[in-house]
């Protein structure tokens, strides 16, 4: 299999921390091949950046035509640029590449170093604005880059800011929260807002406790370049990428007097430890969720009527859970409906206790609780269609000990089932199938093999 290419174009480090040297060590921890092109040369240490001098934009061009007649990028990751003119020679470049081939470009707009150097002018800022962000498939700035692009026109919150983003042409965008704000209101866990066209919400992780933190989010864009050159969804990737940059911040070292680099290794995407969890909506997390894993379910049969359940559970020697999954009949009204499915699950349940079996109810979470269910289970669509009401009487039901269930079918997802602290999750598709339509690629053995050793629950 050909190695994946990502072009990362971006600064040098002098000191070996950030810029193209962090990008390089992402691009290694997921196993695709970065060529390093030059926009800009700083002079700086662990401590101050003396000097920064932008590459000229003949000599960007030079790298950039010489790259594509040998090695052409599926994605570009930008970081420091350097100049107006820098910006402008490599947007007109990715339109010239996107005529031959489709290409991914992830724009870190790196607009002060960690240090407090500013690394971008105005006229720089009004061309990320102008040139870039119309072209880029995801942007990834921290909250200070986000208000300095957005200007006057920039929100209050950043949900809000990430919006406004996407509405200047990105295609997604995430607001990395490494900034002081989000630092001082969540000391316990690192959040990340992630707006994209698969979902949104804050993506979390407990915050690593390390001061040496140089080059955190060029490794988070560039661990999101490979991960997008590979062959992931963008919230798939902004998974991986936040992966990647934790574990990276697990093996910071200190290398001079001031704070020292973040050292991205392999190994990172097979550690449960490190994944993270995705919120419902906007509100800011207060805390990790967890509860203790329960038990194995054993083989699990998925039926469609009370009938189904007390057929199964007379050879119950093979079924230790079972799943009632009903859809209304089209022949039936609202009223109607509601007095079969409530008989269903009453009968079912009443089956499931006298053979000591476990009954889960699909969907209808509201009629199985006042049925007098024990265990539930939601796909993520239903998930999103829950109030805060809905949420907070779910969370009772879950207190006083009817058990969860949560579908999930990509990597997001997963996060998504994850902040829920499920008691058991459910993966899918792992084969093909012509019994509905699925956006989804087959997991296939050895993606439920993962999700299995990842997964926060059986």
């Amino acid at each position: 299999m050909t190695t994946p290419i990502i072009w990362s174009i971006a600064g040098t480090d002098s000191g070996g921390g950030a810029g193209l040297a962090a990008d390089q060590r992402a691009a290694d921890a997921l196993g695709v091949h970065c060529c390093t092109v030059v926009a800009g040369i700083t002079a700086q240490s662990t401590t101050e950046v003396t000097h920064i001098e932008a590459t000229p934009p003949a000599v960007l061009q030079a790298q950039l035509d010489t790259l594509a007649t040998d090695m052409p990028p599926r994605v570009i990751k930008t970081g420091l640029l350097g100049s107006a003119g820098n910006v402008r020679v490599l947007a007109a470049f990715i339109d010239r590449l996107r005529a031959q081939q489709p290409l991914a470009l992830v724009v870190d707009p790196v607009l002060r170093a960690s240090t407090g150097a500013a690394l971008a002018d105005a006229e720089l800022r009004t061309a990320y604005r102008d040139l870039l962000l119309p072209r880029a498939t995801v942007i990834t700035p921290n909250q200070a880059e986000a208000v300095a692009l957005l200007g006057n026109d920039a929100p209050g919150d950043i949900p809000a800011q990430a919006r406004a983003l996407r509405a200047l042409g990105c295609e997604a965008a995430i607001i990395t929260g490494g900034d002081a704000a989000l630092i001082q209101r969540h000391e316990r866990l690192s959040l990340d807002w992630l707006d994209t066209p698969q979902a949104a919400g804050w993506l979390a992780l407990p915050r690593e406790a390390t001061p040496h933190n140089h080059g955190t989010g060029c490794t988070f864009a560039s661990a999101l370049a490979a991960a997008l050159a590979i062959g992931w969804v963008i919230a798939d990737a902004a998974v991986l990428a936040k992966m990647a940059a934790t574990h990276a911040l697990r093996h910071a070292r200190a290398v001079g007097r001031g704070v020292g680099p973040v050292v991205a290794r392999e190994g990172f995407a097979t550690d449960p430890g490190l994944l993270p969890q995705l919120s419902l909506d906007e509100a800011l997390p207060t805390a990790w969720a967890a509860r203790p894993r329960g038990s194995d379910p054993g083989v699990y049969a998925i039926v469609d009527s009370a009938e189904r359940v007390e057929a199964v559970l007379a050879v119950r020697p093979t079924v230790n859970t079972i799943q009632l999954r009903m859809k209304r009949p089209p022949d039936l009204d609202e009223s109607g409906w509601h007095i079969a499915l409530h008989e269903a699950i009453t009968r079912s349940q009443r089956a499931a206790s006298a053979a000591g079996a476990t009954l889960v109810v699909n969907d209808h979470w509201r009629s199985a609780i006042g049925a007098g269910a024990q265990a539930l289970h939601l796909g993520q669509e239903d998930l999103l269609a829950l109030s805060a009401q809905d949420r907070a009487d779910l969370q009772a039901a879950r207190d006083a000990g009817v058990q969860l269930g949560i579908s999930s079918h990509s990597l997001w997802e997963l996060c998504r089932a994850a902040a829920m602290a499920p008691d058991l999750i459910a993966c899918g598709p792992v084969w093909p199938t012509t019994t509905k339509d699925m956006p989804w690629r087959p997991q296939g053995l050895d993606n439920l093999a993962w999700w299995a050793h990842m997964a926060p629950a059986p």
